[in-house]
């Protein structure tokens, strides 16, 4: 049983637990990950600022959500219950292969459930933070460079589908890809969640939010 921080229960947001890898795949070294500073003293929460770090873990669940899909369609290709081409296709139109996955996903989610808006910009949540709490800097640097990382193993996972299509026949490759997927998605979303939950739910993610 995961054991919940003195924060996060006051906040009443949980965040995801590391997993337990897959692989021996290693894309970057989780013991550097730098921490983000503890709250201040006297440190207050609206019930708005606790909503928005939950949307957080809430949108975090709908990636999750794809992952498993994503799994459950090389499943069914390595089964021969799916063609290559049928998966391929569904995966290029799930949220994980947005380019603004990252950031938009949760803007333009929360905008739509909390505020009935849908135009909020992709850059508003880092930079709030990052001025609003010069500290979160390493944090926010090492979120950004993770990101990169997370796309460039989506293409990898796109790129052996391709070559299944081309050369129909093992799907081991496209196995191991999804499993680095796996690994360095929910890690990275663990991460994420552990270092912003708290910081997003004292400061909001930009200026009139909290």
């Amino acid at each position: 049983m995961t054991e919940v921080s003195p924060v996060h229960e006051r906040l009443g947001v949980q965040p995801a637990p590391p997993p337990e890898p897959l692989t021996t795949v290693t894309l970057w070294d989780e013991a550097v990950r730098p921490a983000a500073p503890g709250p201040p003293a006297g440190a207050v929460y609206t019930a708005h600022g606790r909503a928005i770090a939950g949307h957080l873990v809430q949108v975090h669940d709908h990636l999750r959500a794809e992952l498993t899909q994503i799994r459950d369609l090389i499943g069914q290709v390595r089964d021969s219950e799916t063609g290559v081409a049928q998966a391929r296709s569904a995966i290029n139109r799930m949220t994980l292969r947005s380019n603004s996955w990252t950031l938009g996903a949760y803007c333009a989610s929360y905008c739509r459930i909390v505020t009935g808006h849908h135009s909020l910009e992709d850059q508003a949540v880092f930079p709030h933070l990052r001025a609003r709490e010069p500290d979160l800097g390493p944090v926010i640097d090492r979120l950004a460079s993770e990101h990169e990382v997370i796309h460039k193993v989506l293409e990898d996972v796109d790129a052996e589908l391709v070559e299944l299509i081309r050369n129909p026949g093992d799907v081991s490759r496209l196995q191991q890809a999804a499993d680095v997927l796996t690994d360095v998605l929910l890690s990275h979303l663990a991460y994420e969640e552990a270092q912003l939950v708290e910081p997003l739910a004292r400061l909001g993610f930009y200026t009139g939010q909290v």
